[in-house]
């Protein structure tokens, strides 16, 4: 842990509610906090980037560390000086979605599952079927928006912006951005970032969202050009006549500069697999991380960035093992890369908070006693291979046939008697082998899980996280940090 200063020290305080003077002097604890108050605000981080790593827990961080630089390697993450963990629940629900755990980092507030950045207790009801047949209809019958960090930043005057590898109308990204009663109103969560259309979340600003990059191009196209749009708008093009740069491929995006707002939308629906991505198609996570830094940074005012590692989520859901470890690894170089452009731009980070965390776990375990593995190369399957003993023998269960090191508390690969395919390592590090699962679900519906995750920080207030953390807490220290 960094040393920390008399200031933050203080301030640490207050925010615990601890008293640090007699109970006799009032008035003195009241001058002295609010001068740790000003001095806080003269100091707040003029940048913040936010990284999210969709689903993943602890285990999975700790496999992909395996995965990528052995057990006793380090990955961007671990590096980071300040840290805490935090817990996930969410208001109606012992395991939450990505909707309340990502809506709760945004705006403080405890949501149901299903819910983007709305007031507490609002209830998830599902959308009505749209003149296509899609589930796109609100029905939305309660709540209000809660203000989100993003627009508290926009406020201020700090350009904003939105990086992620799914569909930017997603639930994590449509919560840094917008406001809906159900995830999957994605017509509307996308209508809301047009300036002056119908729908325009107007706590955005004149101009809008600075940045979007990621995927989900069917959700601002009309249907008649294969779209999901009923209403027929092109919400691209309105974009493109608002001032925005609109992109679609690796070249186009390589070649923005700063001084105009830009879309990038690389996919019709998520961007696929970074180890499958066509270069030319769709930039890799850290290339359009470090390309919005270079956008934003201009900003006299600083700016608020938000960088998710989507696609993690969707391998464990699948119980893709290895294609989970590499989506871990290409959030932790996007990680590395936005913390070096910064400490390039900014240096020791005194301007610049970075944190970086996960909305919630999955059911991935790791087994048995296996020896240890070192990291994952073409010659050694590592941590997504079988169990070994110290001397090389596979490790066998109780019907004497040998497993993997990794598996899943829920998944569709449940055995329930003998295997009929007779595990190897050639067999088990295939890019489409599915974990095995204690308990069985429909393809590709492998649950999330319930414990708390890890979250590193580091640059300016950086020292405010530690402890275990609900994840509502965090919205206010970045708040706190950044003076919002």
């Amino acid at each position: 842990m960094r040393p920390t200063t008399l200031a933050s020290a203080a301030l640490l305080a207050a925010l615990a509610g601890c008293a640090t003077t007699p109970p006799d002097s009032t008035q003195s604890t009241a001058a002295a906090q609010g001068a740790v108050v000003a001095n806080a605000v003269d100091q707040r981080a003029k940048n913040v980037i936010f990284f999210l790593g969709d689903g993943m827990g602890i285990n999975t961080l700790t496999a992909a560390r395996i995965f990528a630089a052995g057990e006793d390697g380090e990955l961007a993450i671990d590096k980071m000086p300040e840290s805490a963990f935090v817990k996930t629940f969410s208001n109606d629900a012992q395991v939450t979605d990505s909707a309340a755990s990502m809506a709760a980092y945004m705006t403080g507030v405890k949501h149901n599952n299903g819910v983007v950045s709305m007031s507490f207790g609002t209830r998830s009801v599902a959308p009505g079927k749209d003149a296509n047949g899609n589930n796109l209809v609100s029905r939305c019958e309660n709540g209000q928006a809660a203000v989100t960090l993003l627009e508290l930043a926009k406020r201020r005057g700090m350009a904003v912006g939105v990086v992620t590898n799914t569909s930017v109308t997603d639930a994590t990204p449509a919560s840094t951005y917008a406001h809906a009663c159900h995830r999957k109103l994605e017509t509307d969560i996308a209508a809301s970032l047009v300036p002056g259309g119908a729908g325009y979340n107007k706590a955005l600003g004149d101009r809008g969202l600075d940045v979007l990059f990621g995927g989900g191009a069917q959700n601002f196209t009309p249907f008649a050009k294969g779209g999901k749009r009923a209403d027929n708008r092109d919400l691209l093009a309105e974009l493109g006549s608002k001032g925005f740069r609109v992109v679609n491929d690796t070249a186009q995006f390589a070649a923005l500069q700063p001084g105009q707002p830009a879309v990038g939308l690389f996919a019709p629906n998520h961007m696929d697999f970074d180890a499958v991505r066509d270069a030319s198609r769709q930039p890799a996570l850290p290339a359009m991380a470090t390309k919005a830094i270079e956008l934003l940074a201009p900003n006299k005012n600083g700016f608020f960035l938000m960088v998710e590692g989507g696609l993690i989520d969707h391998a464990l859901h699948a119980t893709l093992g290895k294609r989970a470890l590499q989506e871990t690894v290409s959030y932790n170089a996007a990680l590395q890369a936005a913390i070096e452009r910064m400490e390039a731009l900014d240096p020791g980070l005194k301007n610049t908070l970075i944190v970086a965390t996960a909305d919630h776990d999955h059911t991935l375990i790791l087994n048995g006693y296996a020896a240890r593995t070192g990291k994952t190369t073409p010659t050694n399957p590592g941590v997504i291979g079988l169990v070994r003993n110290a001397d090389g023998t596979p490790s066998l269960d109780g019907k004497g046939q040998p497993y993997t090191i990794i598996g899943f508390g829920t998944g569709e690969q449940r055995h329930a008697g003998d295997r009929t395919v007779h595990l190897t390592d050639e067999v088990v590090t295939r890019d489409d082998y599915h974990q095995e699962a204690v308990v069985r679900t429909r393809t590709g519906a492998e649950t999330h899980g319930g414990s708390d995750v890890y979250l590193g920080a580091t640059g300016a207030n950086a020292e405010l996280f530690r402890g275990t953390i609900d994840n509502t807490r965090v919205f206010n220290l970045i708040k706190t940090a950044a003076g919002l």
